[in-house]
C-alpha cells in the first residue's frame, strides 16, 4: 500500500520494488520481473551494473558536489566525450531531461531576442512531450498534460508531427526554432519518415532558425545510434539527453552547435547541482560502456528481432495496426485500448507500459540477449491473443 505522506501525482501503484540485477527487477514479495521498460529508457545498462556501483562508490568516497563556481575534471572529461560523440560545441549540463529542454528554450528565446524578434515563438508537434515543467509543459502538445495548468507559456506553436508542409505553413516572422523529438516517445512510438529530419534541417537553414531535437528518450544508444539523428546524417543546432545517460542517476545535458553555442553567457543560465561531479562521473562510465560493449549495434539487432518475431507471431490477430521499432524502442499498436495489458503482463512477470492508449511501449535495457527477447516475444504475444479471445 502507497504511504499516505507520497503525493497522488501517479495513481495507483501495485508493485513495491526492492532489487535489480541486469534485466530483472523484484518486488517485495519476491516475485521477479524481466524489465523491458528500463525505468523508461533510462537503465540501458540494465540494474546494479558493476561498472556504475564502482564508479559511484569511488566518486562518493572523493568528491560528490561542489557548486559551479570552480571547474572539476570528471565535468570537463564527459563535456569532451558527449561533445565528440554528439558532433557538438559544447554542453550545459543539467539534472533531468525537462531542464535540458528548459536550456534548449532559453537558448531559443535569446537567440530570437538578439535578432530583435520581441516575441519569439518555437514550432513544435501534436503528439509531443518535451516535460513537465511550465515551459516544457507549454512546448509539449498534449491537452491532457496541460489541463489544469493555464495559463501556459506563449511563443509556441503545433503542427503535425512528419507534416513538412504543416511546418512550412507555421513559419512566420517571429518563428526562432524548431523542437522535435526524432523518434515521439510518450505520443506513441511514431517514427517519422526517413527524409523528415533532412527536410527540417533544410527548413532551418533557409529560414535561419535553429534546430532542437529533444533526444531524451531516443539518446545513449536507445535507437541504433549514439543518437537518433545520426540515422539522418544531419547535425541539429541544439540537442537535449538524459534519461539513459545516466543510467538511473539523475542528470541532463543540452549541447549546442555553431550559431547555437555562443548565445547563453555568464548570467544566462545556471544550476546548482547540474554538472555535478558524481552525475558526471556515472554518466562517463555509462558512455564509455556503451562504446565498449557495442550497446548500440546490440540495440539495433535485438530490435529489428524483437519486431520481426512480435509481426510473426502477431501475424493473424485482428488487435494489431502495427509493430514498429527504432533500435529498442518498440511500439505494438492495437487498435483499441489496451492499457489492461500492463496489469496482465505483470502477472505473467514482464514489466511493460502502454502510452497513447493503444501502443505497447516496449524500451528494455541495451543489454538484452535474444532469450530475454523470446521471454518478452513469449509474453506479449500470450497477453494480446488472450485480449483478442476474452475481448
Amino acid at each position: 500500500m502507497q504511504s499516505a505522506a507520497i503525493m497522488n501525482t501517479y495513481g495507483e501503484r501495485k508493485l513495491t520494488i526492492v532489487r535489480g540485477e541486469g534485466v530483472y527487477l523484484w518486488d517485495n514479495q519476491g516475485k521477479r520481473y524481466l524489465d523491458a521498460l528500463s525505468g523508461i529508457a533510462v537503465c540501458g545498462l540494465g540494474h546494479a551494473h558493476p561498472a556504475v556501483t564502482t564508479t559511484i562508490s569511488q566518486q562518493a568516497a572523493t568528491l560528490i558536489h561542489t557548486s559551479n563556481l570552480y571547474l572539476t575534471d570528471i565535468q570537463q572529461q564527459l563535456a569532451d566525450e558527449i561533445c565528440e560523440t554528439a558532433q557538438m560545441d559544447n554542453v550545459f549540463f543539467s539534472n533531468s531531461g525537462a531542464e535540458a529542454n528548459e536550456a534548449a528554450i532559453k537558448i531559443a528565446r535569446k537567440y530570437g531576442n538578439n535578432k530583435g524578434i520581441n516575441k519569439p515563438t518555437v514550432i513544435t508537434a501534436n503528439g509531443s512531450f518535451h516535460g513537465r515543467t511550465m515551459a516544457t509543459l507549454s512546448a509539449t502538445a498534449n491537452p491532457k498534460v496541460k489541463e489544469g495548468f493555464s495559463p501556459l507559456v506563449e511563443g509556441f506553436v503545433h503542427v503535425d508531427y512528419d507534416n513538412i508542409n504543416a511546418m512550412k505553413n507555421a513559419i512566420t516572422g517571429d518563428t526562432v526554432a524548431i523542437m522535435i523529438e526524432p523518434v515521439q516517445g510518450e505520443g506513441g512510438v511514431n517514427i517519422p519518415s526517413h527524409h523528415y529530419l533532412k527536410q527540417l534541417r533544410d527548413l532551418c537553414d533557409k529560414n535561419d532558425l535553429l534546430l532542437i531535437l529533444d533526444e531524451i528518450q531516443t539518446g545513449n544508444c536507445r535507437t541504433g545510434k549514439p543518437f537518433a539523428y545520426q540515422h539522418s546524417k544531419i547535425l541539429p543546432d541544439v540537442v537535449t539527453t538524459a534519461k539513459g545517460l545516466g543510467n538511473g542517476f539523475p542528470i541532463g545535458a543540452c549541447l549546442a552547435r555553431g550559431k547555437a553555442s555562443a548565445i547563453l553567457q555568464p548570467g544566462n543560465h545556471g544550476s546548482t547541482y547540474g554538472g555535478n561531479p558524481l552525475g558526471c562521473s556515472v554518466a562517463l562510465t555509462v558512455m564509455q560502456t556503451m562504446k565498449k560493449d557495442n550497446l548500440a549495434e546490440n540495440a539495433q539487432v535485438i530490435g529489428t528481432y524483437i519486431t520481426n518475431e512480435l509481426k510473426h507471431s502477431l501475424a493473424a490477430s485482428t488487435l494489431i495496426n502495427e509493430v514498429r521499432n527504432k533500435g529498442l524502442m518498440i511500439g505494438i499498436e492495437l487498435n483499441q485500448d489496451c492499457t489492461q495489458l500492463v496489469t496482465a503482463a505483470s502477472d505473467k512477470g514482464l514489466l511493460i507500459n502502454v502510452t497513447a492508449g493503444n501502443v505497447i511501449r516496449l524500451l528494455p535495457p541495451l543489454i538484452i540477449t535474444t532469450e530475454d527477447a523470446d521471454e518478452i516475444i513469449r509474453i506479449i504475444t500470450e497477453i494480446i491473443q488472450l485480449l483478442e479471445t476474452n475481448g
